[in-house]
């Protein structure tokens, strides 16, 4: 297959724990837009925590798009809660134990990483589902240029971009990010997903890596140094443009509400302001361009750029599925704060890997896809759709 041509398409995958469903939605209604045994319309693709895991899926088998977009939805679709991490009683005591144990060692955990959580399900099914194999396969035929997987180094504090693409792919260093090229495998996965302090950090190499959104300043960034000048981004933020609810009640928030807002400050923010740095970037260049058709602009170009943004609120819709968790994290999440009445439920959208949940999400990332399909389908124009 011959991708030499100057559009070169990039898909850009953000984090969000569970909330990372509602991609496999918007990815369902973009391949039903393609031919059915269309190759993949992404030259590169990159994402993050979940998104991160959404994309090697996609990677290992972009021979055909439609296809691969079927694996990731039976995938999430018959997830639950112990296919990601432990949360029987005796498992959240025991991590509870441990946690209080490490005050004693300085705050480090004595035989493996502390966390609230083990995810250790989550890579014995990562490793059963995923080719990695095949993901160099895909590079070879040309089916696409690269993939990345990016995490943060706790050490370090560099947000870094693992990629497996072309040989002609350079790693790169800018200020606290870098790129490195690799051979994904399933540590790359958890240590993009891992959440701190909900789930453990993973060795990679060098250095304990965790939830590549912690530090993620310009997170379309590595579709960029990838090759990527047409960018369709699919957010898990909710509605960015619903009208501020105030909340009336006068205690102070939960602890469920407090840890909801930084995982948003992490997951979302970030790529929200990067998507309108781009933007007006390219105003400014377009302006540039008008008004002073023959001044160099270097490297500076148009980057076509397409998000597509969940139009629910993700928090309401978690606070309905709160009573799908197993009891003993129904209970923990009721002290904490996060209940059915609504409160918390941010913070619970991030571990709901429950069927309910889940297919709530894909549905309605199909049904916004849907709704946005006109700009899909221009995003696309000089595809074959």
């Amino acid at each position: 297959m011959d991708q030499t041509n100057q559009t070169k398409r990039g898909l850009v995958l953000s984090g969000g724990g569970a909330r990372g469903a509602y991609q496999v939605g918007v990815l369902k209604a973009i391949s039903e837009m393609h031919k059915k045994h269309a190759p993949n319309p992404f030259q590169v693709i990159t994402g993050t925590s979940a998104g991160a895991i959404n994309a090697v899926a996609l990677a290992a088998s972009a021979n055909n798009f439609r296809l691969a977009v079927k694996k990731v939805e039976h995938l999430w679709t018959n997830l639950h809660v112990n296919n990601i991490y432990r949360a029987g009683y005796f498992d959240l005591l025991t991590s509870l134990v441990r946690i209080f144990f490490s005050l004693f060692n300085k705050g480090v955990g004595r035989s493996r990483p502390i966390a609230l959580l083990d995810n250790s399900p989550l890579q014995e099914l990562l490793q059963n589902v995923i080719q990695f194999r095949n993901i160099q396969k895909r590079i070879d035929a040309g089916y696409l240029d690269a993939v990345s997987v990016n995490a943060t180094g706790f050490s370090s504090g560099e947000s870094v971009t693992f990629f497996q693409g072309r040989e002609e792919l350079k790693s790169w260093r800018r200020y606290r990010r870098i790129g490195l090229p690799t051979e994904l495998g399933v540590e790359h996965l958890m240590a993009s997903s891992a959440i701190p302090m909900i789930f453990p950090p993973q060795w990679v190499s060098r250095e304990y890596f965790g939830d590549g959104a912690l530090r993620q300043l310009a997170p379309v960034s590595p579709a960029l140094r990838l090759g990527a000048n047409r960018i369709l981004v699919i957010g898990v933020s909710g509605n960015p443009r619903k009208k501020l609810n105030l909340d009336t009640t006068v205690h102070s928030p939960s602890m469920a509400s407090m840890v909801g807002h930084l995982f948003n400050s992490a997951f979302i923010d970030s790529l929200e302001h990067d998507l309108e740095i781009m933007q007006r970037f390219n105003e400014l260049i377009g302006f540039v361009q008008n008004e002073a058709p023959y001044t160099s602009m270097g490297s500076m170009q148009l980057i076509n750029l397409l998000a597509v943004y969940p139009s629910i609120e993700f928090d309401h819709l978690a606070a309905k599925h709160i009573k799908d968790l197993p009891r003993a994290m129904r209970h923990l999440m009721g002290r904490v704060g996060a209940n059915e009445d609504g409160a918390g439920g941010s913070f619970a959208s991030y571990l709901l890997f429950e069927p309910g949940f889940i297919q709530d999400l894909i549905k309605h990332g199909y049904q916004d896809a849907m709704d946005q399909r006109s700009a899909i389908e221009k995003f696309f124009l000089e595809d074959d759709i």
